[in-house]
Order: structure tokens, then sequence, then C-alpha cells
């Protein structure tokens, strides 16, 4: 039996794994010794600028509102044939509603895929959603690997 090793995914691997989209889990830096506010989200991906986009819900008392403007980790895992993946991307969400029609901020929005996930106690037409995107600063990749 070979041993479990971890090898970097990049390049056109890592964004086949993102493909255009999925879910995964974005965590938001704290204050002091809370531990970090993280929620499962659904997510769009672009290859071309690797750009995450997110849809998120802003329900009346939604701790987002206070969390919004912190550090972000986003995390994106997956178990495959070939063993475990994951991605985790940092930096800072930015709102993008309001952008213009033309802008290739809507445009890859437009282009991308966020699975619609109905999670809420009340229809989704009746949810305030507000459009966001990750540029990481970082983004890392592994694979697992057999020898």
């Amino acid at each position: 039996m070979g041993s479990l090793r971890w090898v970097r995914m990049e390049g056109e691997e890592l964004d086949a794994f993102l493909g255009r989209g999925g879910t995964g889990v974005l965590s938001f830096s704290t204050e002091g010794e809370q531990s970090p506010f993280s929620i499962p989200v659904s997510y769009g991906y672009t290859a071309d600028s690797g750009t995450f986009y997110f849809r998120l819900a802003f329900p009346p008392g939604s701790t987002k509102a206070t969390v919004i403007d912190r550090p972000v980790t986003f995390v994106v895992h997956e178990h495959t044939d070939e063993g475990w993946q994951s991605v985790v991307a940092s930096g800072r969400v930015e709102g993008i509603d309001g952008q213009p029609y033309e802008s290739t901020v809507v445009q890859e929005l437009w282009a991308v895929r966020i699975p619609s996930v109905d999670v809420f106690d009340r229809p989704p037409e009746d949810v305030a959603f507000r459009h966001f995107r990750l540029v990481p600063e970082t983004l890392q990749g592994r694979t697992e690997f057999t020898d």
C-alpha cells in the first residue's frame, strides 16, 4: 500500500476543480478570542480572472451584516475518484451590486453558475440577497497523491 501525500493543485487542474461554481464554506474573521463566523455558501467561479462570486442573504438581524467588511477565508473541498481535493482562498469580499451592466464584474457574474440552495424559512423571493465577489489575495489548491 502506498503512502498518502498532498501535492499542490494549480492552473488548469485548479480551475477544473472549481468549475463554474459549487458550494463551500466562507469564514469571516472576528475579534479577539471569538471563533470565526463561518457559513456554507454557494459560489460561482471564473477562471479567466480567478474570481469567486457569491449571492448572500441578509435577513433581518443577520450576523453577516456585522462582519461583511472583515477578512475572509473561503474553502472548497471534495472527494473524487482520485482522492481528496481542496482549495483555500483568502482576502476580502467586495459588494458588486449597482455596477454598470457593461462592466466586467457584471458580465462575469452573469457567466457563472451559483447553485440555488433554499435554506430559508420563507420563499427565496422574500429574502434580501446581495452579490459579492472575492478576488483572492492568496489561492492554494491541494490534491491527494498516493504513491
